[in-house]
């Protein structure tokens, strides 16, 4: 880290003896004409040489250095969880939840960003907490990894844009929502369960007005758990498979996004939208378990929400219906099911504290695990987050959970309590 710095004050020591040497000679070439050593022709030539040198120093000076275009930033979440009746619930959303566990990183994300012109930005965002396989965890992951193309010929205000890469597919809002601006623990399994890690990658288009863009961006400069800008308008080809992984048929998913928020005349915003999505996932299966036609299986999804940000009292909620892989009732083959979920949940802004309350439920396959075994899920979940400030702050949650537990077969139902602690340090 020390060489670039080193590098930066040995180029600001050299310009600034440049410009000393170059006032100096121009102090000497004025004394010569003064004294009629030179003629009015050479001292006119020499000044006009000078002010081309400095120009050329200034426009130099000007120029962005790859590390003057570019920002590190990033967040880290440590979790503590309990099972207050000892039993076997787990969470494929939190490794931390189940007997003999303990302390744990959930997140540990790296963002770097920036625009490298006026047209073109980039992000990238890989994860130091992810988990992989029993007892290992703290692997490295990407999670993002993108470029925002704008279409000047269609805004001077970048209201168009493609994004081309790996990156969040617009589905629904809780998904677009950072994990770093998020109340609950984790998302709901209603709307996650559709992209899973919320991530794949493709081209995506997006048309934000200038004046909506500057209102998301508010939205999350204020505390007020927004979602940030991934337009009021998109539309999107991507893989399917979900993130980190490999494409398994030629087949594409499309996914349309329509949100928008608006101000109300006494101050509180309010957003509303719709979502839906179609395509075949390449469904793996568990041994002696038949996948028709090579395991591609129907998924699509209709959805839609309503936020009221808390100025003081916020309320949220999402729901998605639609068909997609499960495992039939034998659990003998994969079939097309019906698939509905979502959740409500009510808020409370007081200074620093966000006290908060979220039941949801989800019934259906979860198309990313082994055989897509049909779940079933009913959550309620009570917490609080305190801000020391916005670079820490506390989170203290208490759940009801039932739920079907997705790494076992023959996949029981397991009901249980969960008090959990997540503190998050942003820098």
């Amino acid at each position: 880290m020390r060489r670039p710095w080193l590098a930066t004050v040995a180029c600001v020591i050299g310009l600034g003896l440049i410009v000393q040497a170059n006032n100096a000679q121009a102090n000497l070439e004025d004394i010569l004409y003064e004294k009629g050593q030179i003629t009015k022709e050479e001292w006119l030539h020499t000044k006009a040489d000078h002010e081309k040198e400095e120009g050329i120093i200034q426009q130099r000076a000007a120029i962005k250095k790859w590390f003057d275009k570019l920002s590190i930033r990033g967040y880290t979440q440590f979790r503590y969880s309990r099972l207050i009746d000892e039993n076997d619930l787990r969470s494929e959303y939190d490794s931390s939840i189940g007997n003999n566990t303990g302390f744990q990183f959930r997140r540990i994300r790296l963002v770097i960003s920036g625009d490298v012109t006026d047209w073109l930005s980039i992000y990238i965002q890989p994860d130091l907490g992810a988990t992989a396989g029993t007892g290992n965890n703290n692997f490295a992951q990407l999670r993002d990894a993108y470029a925002d193309i704008f279409l000047p010929f269609l805004s001077k205000d970048k209201e168009f844009r493609i994004r081309a890469g790996q990156s969040k597919v617009p589905f629904g809002f809780e998904n677009l929502q950072s994990s770093q601006q998020r109340l609950p623990f984790d998302r709901a399994d209603g709307l996650n369960s559709a992209v899973n890690g919320e991530r794949d990658i493709g081209f995506f288009f997006y048309y934000t007005p200038a004046d909506t863009r500057k209102l998301f961006r508010r939205l999350i400069e204020t505390g007020l758990k927004g979602s940030g800008d991934y337009g009021v308008l998109g539309v999107g080809v991507y893989n399917g498979q979900t993130l980190n992984v490999t494409e398994g048929n030629d087949n594409k998913h499309v996914v349309l996004h329509a949100t928008y928020p608006f101000e109300l005349p006494y101050g509180q915003v309010v957003q509303v939208g719709a979502d839906a999505y179609r395509g075949l996932v390449n469904t793996a299966a568990g041994a002696g378990i038949a996948r028709p036609d090579g395991g591609n299986i129907n998924d699509e999804r209709i959805a839609a929400h309503f936020v009221l940000y808390p100025q003081p009292f916020g309320f949220q909620a999402e729901w998605n219906w639609g068909r997609g892989p499960e495992l039939n009732a034998t659990q003998t083959a994969l079939q097309e099911g019906s698939i509905q979920g979502g959740y409500v949940q009510g808020m409370y802004k007081w200074n620093e504290f966000i006290p908060y309350v979220r039941w949801q439920e989800y019934y259906g396959g979860k198309k990313h695990r082994t055989s897509s075994p049909f779940n079933v899920v009913r959550e309620v979940e009570v917490g609080m987050e305190y801000q020391f400030s916005k670079e820490l702050e506390l989170t203290v949650a208490y759940a009801w959970s039932k739920r079907t537990d997705t790494q076992t077969a023959p996949f029981p139902i397991r009901d249980g309590e969960i008090l959990r602690f997540q503190l998050q340090w942003n820098y």
